[in-house]
């Protein structure tokens, strides 16, 4: 395949006023084409869960009609990843207003627990798995917060493509297979998981038709009864026998008084587009800060990933997942300073820090596991209402317990909350731990430029700055600025790459001091899967990317 054939297959940019010239001197060898369209898109990690929410359009819905209908499918096809035992978060844009909405649908720690609990139990740190890792289910919540205020559906309407996905079964794709498979032994443990997830005793192989009744016949009471019999009926008590039965601290007042948040968004400008995130207990705050470190740089001169741009990159987010390490907690318990964070004067600070030539290695910012699975997925309909919305369970299955009976897999959200006491993270009663998950948008002169994200747990951040700039300085369009190759920190100095980016950049890496972690598996999940909707600025039409790393794609209304 010659070099002149990509860019003419590729077409980065293709259409957006001044990008031509830049995008064909970055393009990228993608060989998905955007997806386009004007009456509305769907952009999620599975193909099934994208017609789940196009149903939804096409039925006269609107795009969080549409999102719900997609994350409830996401629960079913992707289970690893979501579920009704899981956390969301959620952007909003409305056109009509020009408004937009953050929404906190994060669980909280039981009441009954705390840090002198755990250290009773005899933990040093957080567990990564089971029962004392469960966080209180805040997606459902969620779901009929946005519904409620914001959609045009039923909860039973917007449930029906999951209910029947549950019912009858689907073919288990390849990504979702995979990961499904190296986290079977997390499951044997627990009878009800395994019974679940575990056919014959083994994870689904590619192709496979998975059926959950359990799930469905969830799904259905929540359909005819809404959100009460999960948080105060049947379910919640299922779930709090559950807890019990593994030694666990849940009661039925700790689902019955959760609640999600409406809160403001936080943002930076960014060379002129304005970046939204969720603020804290979401790590959102580690995007802005980056990217406000990175403004000071001449990074489109550098070239696109050459060792001096990805230089800058990685120290940049080391210095901003110290920031986020330090003061990402749950704002009811914690005054957190963030407007002075996000002020210019302090990133020009921060960036004093970084030497042009040589890795930094005392930059603290806790060591980050590289084990986590979420779904994101974006929606815009005709009318330009957008969504951007993410949920997990963390890890992949969460907790590693499921309910029996119900075909819910508790997260284990609580693993992220410190034991060390002071610390504004540090686990107490009713408390949200720090959360990986993070939607963002992108406005553009007050109108909606982008809908995107990127999934993998503390990858998140380091996917959201590297997409974007693939699309701000080098004129990407949003599939080939998801196809792109990533890098992703660790810790102290170490990164891994992808195998994409050319050895002699990774040696001139190594020669500033970072150490290159090599992978066993080189094309293993470790650097996210994301999805973008960006409105052409002139035409107003969408455009529509799914990354390659995951099975999923985007689908436009006719």
């Amino acid at each position: 395949m010659s070099p002149e054939w990509v860019t003419i297959w590729a077409q980065p940019g293709a259409g957006l006023p001044g990008w031509g010239e830049m995008a064909a001197k970055y393009s990228i060898p993608s060989r998905r084409s955007a997806v386009m369209s004007n009456r509305g898109i769907v952009a999620p990690s599975q193909p099934l869960a994208a017609q789940a929410g196009m149903s939804m359009l096409q039925q006269g819905g609107n795009a969080i009609d549409a999102a719900i209908a997609t994350a409830a499918a996401l629960n079913v096809v992707e289970p690893m990843a979501t579920g009704l035992g899981g956390d969301a978060f959620a952007l909003l844009y409305l056109r009509g207003s020009n408004q937009l909405k953050a929404l906190n649908a994060s669980g909280r720690a039981p009441y009954a627990t705390g840090l002198e609990t755990l250290l009773d139990l005899g933990y040093r740190r957080m567990p990564d798995t089971g029962i004392h890792t469960v966080t209180i289910p805040g997606a459902l919540d969620g779901w009929c917060s946005l519904l409620e205020n914001y959609g045009t559906m039923s909860l039973a309407q917007v449930l029906v493509p999951a209910i029947q996905l549950a019912q009858h079964g689907f073919p288990v794709t390849e990504v979702i297979a995979h990961t499904w498979q190296m986290n079977s032994a997390k499951l044997r443990p627990n009878a009800a998981a395994a019974r679940t997830y575990l056919r014959g005793g083994k994870a689904p192989e590619p192709g496979d038709v998975i059926v959950q009744p359990d799930l469905a016949r969830t799904f259905r009471k929540i359909a005819e009864a809404g959100r009460e019999v999960f948080y105060r009926g049947e379910i919640a008590e299922a779930i709090v026998a559950c807890s019990e039965e593994n030694g666990g601290l849940i009661t039925m007042q700790d689902l019955s008084d959760h609640s999600s948040t409406w809160v403001t968004p936080i943002s930076t400008n960014y060379h002129g587009y304005d970046v939204y995130e969720c603020p804290p207990n979401g790590q959102g705050l580690v995007v802005l800060l980056a990217l406000n470190i990175l403004e000071g740089f001449d990074l489109q001169s550098l070239g696109h990933n050459s060792a001096d741009y990805l230089h800058f990159l990685i120290e940049a987010i080391k210095l901003a997942f110290a920031d986020g390490s330090r003061y990402v907690a749950d704002p009811d318990f914690t005054d957190l300073p963030w407007e002075r964070l996000l002020a210019k004067g302090y990133a020009e600070r921060r960036r004093s820090l970084i030497d042009r030539n040589r890795a930094a290695k005392a930059v603290e910012a806790g060591a980050l596991s590289t084990r986590e699975d979420t779904v994101y997925l974006a929606v815009t309909d005709k009318d330009g209402n957008s969504v951007s919305f993410i949920s997990s369970l963390y890890q992949p299955f969460g907790s590693g317990i499921v309910v029996p009976d119900t075909g819910i897999c508790l997260q284990n959200r609580g693993s992220l909350f410190s034991l060390e006491d002071g610390h504004p993270n540090c686990i107490e009663p009713h408390k949200r731990p720090y959360h990986t998950i993070i939607p963002a948008m992108v406005l553009r002169h007050g109108d909606l430029f982008l809908t995107f994200g990127v999934m993998g747990g503390f990858m998140q951040p380091q996917g959201h700055v590297q997409v974007l700039l693939n699309i701000v300085h080098f004129g990407m369009d949003v599939q080939a600025a998801l196809d792109a190759p990533r890098f992703r920190y660790i810790q102290g100095s170490e990164c891994i790459c992808e195998p994409n980016i050319p050895p002699p950049v990774r040696e001139k890496l190594a020669d500033k001091g970072h150490r290159i972690i090599e992978l066993a598996d080189p094309y293993s999940q470790q650097f996210g899967g994301g999805q973008a909707i960006m409105v052409h600025p002139t035409t107003k039409a969408l455009m529509a990317g799914s990354d390659p790393r995951k099975d999923g794609c985007a689908v436009g209304n006719w």
